[in-house]
């Protein structure tokens, strides 16, 4: 076992790797820039490094920075956490160079699934179902429109190496193929440095629902059930629940399956996530899979009573998994709570807490970094804190997260609270009738 982790990265999920390593008996470095000096995540470490300005360039993504700080401490291993350099394939590669376990994926995995042409025609092979669409990269404009006849319209035309969203476009028609096809391209390029494109037929009003995977070095997998993280906003997710309302035992069934052949087809070793599109027929297509944590993990967590972080890093280690399966036994809720305005189109609002209060009670849980006094840098993304409810029925999970939305004072900056609690009134979330169009006609009031 590891004597000694450093975590590169920052805020609540720094602080989470924290807590679970020194459950297990092993020392841990935070790292941080000059504007998170006074996080939890840096009191709370047996030893800080600060690695930068406030720019996460400078920073929390300098990676000769990130390995000095490893090899001053003398730290044997690297947690990641999402975001940063969680699936940064070179990093995982000088870690790996310079003796230090990268608790994530290999470098060659991380590539394998960082590219999603490649990653689709892994899964293709593997048998895991796909969006119909190109089987590889488009050549240029005339085999884009060949292809979108074959797929048949409306069609997405997808950045290979994108992500949030960028160099993605919807094409209904081929009238409109060129004017797309430039504009993703360029986008593309500018954002990666790279402008190769592929397409998938667009699937209308899907729901987004993962598995929690995990793999070991002696070629096991397994399923940790499902996450629906359909209620989002520009691709990014707001409210995520498990079990899904959408849910059935064989669809469960069926996902997890795909699941663990899509770990096995690459060896997979560690915690990961594969995501999928789920129609109104409840037919499911593999859309990308996530070589790290998830934020969302915490869910899952509380209905299979299973620590990730801690297998994570036993994986990491070279322990074995049991290969067993599991299901939900309870239901619970994830709200983030961010420091935005959401009377303002979700506008990002850093600034001084002057107040805070934390919700508490059976059945609650919050993963957070802040305090009264503490104060939001604008540098970086803008959560505050997780709030997870964990009841016996979804009514209860809701009904509890309610109270607790109730409860939560943050005072001195704007937060998505008041957002949280009209949707928990929400007539189609009440119902589970919702799907990643969902914030597309939801209004606050």
């Amino acid at each position: 076992m590891f004597k000694k982790i450093l975590i590169a990265n920052r805020g609540e999920i720094a602080l989470r790797i924290i807590r679970t390593c020194k459950e297990m008996g092993i020392n841990t470095v935070a790292v941080y820039s000059t504007a998170d000096r006074d996080s939890l995540h840096v009191k709370f470490a047996d030893e800080a490094v600060c690695v930068g300005p406030p720019s996460s360039t400078d920073s929390y993504l300098n990676i000769p920075r990130i390995i000095a700080a490893c090899e001053i401490t003398n730290a044997d291993a690297v947690h990641p956490g999402y975001g940063f350099l969680s699936e940064n394939a070179n990093f995982s590669k000088i870690c790996k160079d310079n003796g230090i376990k990268f608790i994530g994926a290999s470098p060659e995995m991380i590539d394998e699934m960082g590219d999603k042409a490649s990653a689709k025609a892994t899964m293709l092979k593997a048998g895991v179902p796909c969006v119909p669409g190109s089987p590889g990269l488009l050549k240029d404009l005339e085999h884009a429109k060949a292809t979108a006849l074959k797929v048949v319209y409306p069609v997405m035309i997808k950045a290979t190496a994108g992500g949030g969203g960028k160099g993605m476009r919807i094409v209904w028609s081929e009238e409109e193929m060129e004017e797309h096809w430039n504009s993703a391209r360029q986008e593309s390029k500018a954002a990666f440095g790279n402008d190769g494109m592929y397409m998938e037929k667009f699937i209308e009003e899907p729901r987004h629902i993962e598995i929690q995977i995990a793999g070991d070095k002696f070629g096991n997998a397994c399923h940790m059930s499902e996450r629906d993280c359909s209620i989002q906003r520009r691709h990014q997710k707001l409210v995520e629940e498990v079990p899904s309302p959408y849910m059935t035992t064989r669809l469960r069934k069926a996902m997890g399956k795909a699941a663990v052949k899509a770990a096995k087809a690459v060896k997979y070793e560690g915690v990961g996530t594969v995501e999928f599109l789920v129609d109104k027929n409840r037919d499911f297509y593999f859309m990308e899979m996530n070589t790290r944590i998830q934020v969302e993990h915490t869910i899952t967590e509380e209905v299979i009573n299973y620590d990730l972080i801690k297998e994570q890093i036993k994986l990491a280690s070279g322990e074995k998994i049991s290969g067993k399966e599991y299901i939900p036994q309870m239901h619970a809720i994830q709200c983030r709570i961010n420091a935005e305005d959401p009377e303002k189109e979700f506008r990002p609002s850093p600034g001084k807490i002057t107040d805070y209060h934390e919700p508490g009670g059976h059945g609650i849980r919050i993963d957070t970094h802040v305090y009264a006094g503490y104060v939001i840098p604008p540098y970086y993304d803008s959560m505050i804190s997780k709030l997870i409810t964990v009841a016996q029925t979804r009514e209860e999970a809701i009904n509890k997260m309610r109270r607790a939305l109730e409860e939560y004072i943050i005072e001195g900056i704007k937060t998505t609270i008041p957002f949280h609690l009209q949707l928990m009134d929400d007539e189609k979330f009440l119902e589970g009738d919702f799907t990643t169009k969902f914030m597309d006609t939801f209004e606050l009031k």
